[in-house]
């Protein structure tokens, strides 16, 4: 069976690290080889960078932050990603490159096709075969932060800015069908679980 390359994502608060574990479990009981990882991160370097773009004291431009973004996931795809896609490992990432075009892109008025350029030179050809969207009215997204965790540096944006990151992530989910699936995760914990099991089952063809 050929390794998969799956990814989570959508807006601060969805659910991403509750549903992490859904498909880890997915994982482990069909003794699927796997990595789990995240971005930014999944590397000493990638980590690195991770504590200087969520630190509510960093001060950087546009530009620099969308580069910091891809120079972690750069090493990240050396160290982690293709090593174990080529060896015949699933990868399963917390983020990816959708989120430098949500977050970037939509949240601070990156031009998209600057994200685009950076993506075809940093991964050439490289998607992921399947992309789990995690989705949540924006108000529902809020109320998790504000009564979970100190917010990091992104997660202290102003609602509008999570309306355009939103926005974006819906958009390119609409326009690549075959790749994404938008799951509601704004009901029972359960419903939300049986989707992601069931789009696993359907991906691998169990």
């Amino acid at each position: 069976m050929k390794a998969r390359f799956i990814t989570l994502d959508g807006i601060d608060g969805a659910g991403k690290s509750t549903n992490l574990a859904v498909i880890q479990a997915w994982f482990e009981a069909r003794k699927l080889p796997v990595v789990f990882t995240r971005e930014p991160g999944g590397t000493p370097t990638g980590e690195a960078l991770r504590e200087i773009l969520l630190n509510p004291e960093t001060r950087v431009s546009l530009r620099t932050e969308t580069l910091l973004m891809f120079a972690a996931r750069q090493q990240h795809l050396e160290d982690v990603i293709l090593p174990a896609l080529q060896n015949g490992v699933n990868v399963v990432s917390d983020r990816f490159t959708d989120a430098t075009f949500a977050y970037q892109g939509g949240g601070r008025n990156v031009p998209l096709r600057d994200i685009e350029v950076l993506e075809n030179w940093v991964q050439g050809g490289l998607r992921p075969d399947l992309t789990f969207l995690l989705d949540v009215p924006l108000e529902v997204s809020m109320a998790r932060i504000e009564k979970s965790r100190e917010k990091d540096r992104f997660e202290q944006e102003q609602a509008d800015f999570f309306t355009r990151v939103r926005r974006v992530y819906l958009d390119r989910a609409a326009a690549n069908p075959q790749r994404y699936a938008v799951i509601d995760s704004n009901r029972d914990k359960e419903q939300v679980r049986q989707d992601i099991k069931n789009t696993l089952n359907r991906h691998f063809g169990f």
